[in-house]
């Protein structure tokens, strides 16, 4: 769906302040799906989110919709080469509360952005469950974006990334 200039704008208001920490910037280090990074899955979760909520014209909150599904993913390591000993939870059950984790050191979150990155694994992380709005329809739209990166329907570089990266070099000091 192609952004009007005002979506774009307030999307992109909405990115900038998060986008201007190293610690989200270091997203882009860590590959998601594919070849997909996630910081780049993040954006795309954030916009397909935004873009549903205005297609459908449901009532939520933008700017905790759009926060939070950039937040949701904020693990900062590769779960890629992270070992599971024994006993440990694999990367699905937990990356959920370490992204909140990290979240909540560096940010002040919304209880509605809590909410979004907490639950955004249901129904693998069954008492996570999405409580609000804003919550399920990202929820919804990461398994979708996950579905497409990992089986390439989507090509890294296609969409508004090219935008995006721009976003990024600009919030960078």
């Amino acid at each position: 769906m192609a952004p009007s200039k005002q979506d774009a704008a307030f999307f992109e208001d909405c990115c900038r302040g998060l986008l201007a920490f190293s610690e989200v910037q270091s997203m882009r280090g860590f590959l998601q799906h594919g070849c997909v990074s996630t910081l780049e899955h993040s954006l795309s979760v954030a916009w397909n989110s935004f873009a549903l909520c205005r297609r459908l014209g449901l009532s939520v909150d933008e700017r905790s919709l759009i926060r939070g599904a950039l937040l949701h993913d904020f693990f900062l390591y590769d779960w890629h080469e992270k070992s599971c000993g024994p006993g440990a939870w694999p990367h699905g059950f937990t990356h959920p509360g370490a992204a909140l984790q990290n979240a909540s050191r560096l940010f002040q979150l919304t209880a509605r952005e809590k909410n979004v990155i907490e639950s955004h694994m249901w129904p693998l992380t069954l008492r996570k469950i999405p409580r609000c709005r804003e919550a399920a329809v990202v929820c919804l739209v990461d398994k979708v974006c996950s579905i497409a990166e990992t089986l390439r329907l989507r090509r890294p570089g296609a969409g508004y990334e090219p935008r995006w990266n721009s976003l990024i070099r600009s919030c960078l000091h």
